[in-house]
């Protein structure tokens, strides 16, 4: 399967609208079983992160259960970054780019900013995001998502709906 850039973005924005309507058991179903999800950090030298086993990362799942358990967390209240009230968060994509493509992958690049609302105040979280998809499947899965926040000097914990 070879995928368009109107494919690739409709796939972009169906997960971030299932982020922005709290519809997480939807946004699931966009990550395969074995997708990492990683956001790394910022070092002392303003370098990122590259080994996520052994330096800091703002987030890092190494496969779809900390995706689950994290969702669990959230619709079950069981956190330690409890979002009562829930935020608002308004997510939006652009210069989305197809780097890499062959029959069973797709390797994509984007720029996005989330609004993000809470305790009457707004919030903006940006960056670029580096997708790779499974397209082997009925339909493109995220095998591999690797997250840069650009504004990582940031006033609270940095959870999986502000990116």
């Amino acid at each position: 399967m070879q995928l368009t850039i109107e494919q690739v973005q409709q796939f972009l924005y169906r997960e971030a609208r299932a982020l922005d309507d709290k519809q997480w058991n939807d946004w699931l179903d966009f990550y395969a079983p074995d997708a990492v999800f990683w956001m790394p950090a910022w070092d002392d030298d303003d370098k990122l992160t590259v080994d996520p086993q052994k330096e800091i990362s703002l987030i890092y799942y190494g496969d779809k259960s900390g995706l689950e358990d994290r969702v669990f967390r959230i619709n079950t209240e069981r956190s330690s970054a409890t979002s009562l009230p829930e935020p608002r968060t308004s997510h939006n994509i652009s210069n989305v780019e197809i780097v890499e493509q062959n029959d069973t992958t797709c390797k994509l690049r984007f720029n996005w900013a989330t609004f993000y609302f809470r305790y009457k105040t707004v919030d903006t979280y940006f960056g670029t995001s580096y997708y790779t998809l499974d397209l082997a499947g009925e339909r493109p899965l995220i095998k591999d998502k690797k997250i840069v926040l650009k504004n990582d000097y940031i006033h609270h914990v940095v959870d999986i709906y502000h990116v």
